[in-house]
């Protein structure tokens, strides 16, 4: 039999994985919303007549739902990583 090993998920290294991937995923929302705004006069526009609160949360949304995709796909790296060894 095997013996049982705990996942790398729980350990201290494990959580920097995963705040590393939230990282990256908030620091790609942001560039996207930069580049969004940038590219679309459109969307500059309705920023710019929503005022300093829409700028806000535009890109605290953008930032948010890429830094909770980025987790949950770290999460799925690290568990077949787990199951792979």
């Amino acid at each position: 039999m095997r013996a049982k090993k705990s996942s790398d998920l729980i350990s201290a290294s494990g959580l920097i994985k995963l705040m590393t991937h939230a990282m990256m995923g908030a620091a790609l929302g942001l560039a996207f919303s930069l580049v969004l705004v940038l590219s679309n006069p459109g969307v500059a526009s309705l920023l710019s007549h929503g005022g300093s609160q829409a700028v806000v949360v535009f890109a605290l949304t953008l930032v948010t739902t890429f830094a909770i995709g980025a987790t949950l796909t770290g999460l799925v790296f690290i568990l077949a990583e787990d199951k792979q060894s």
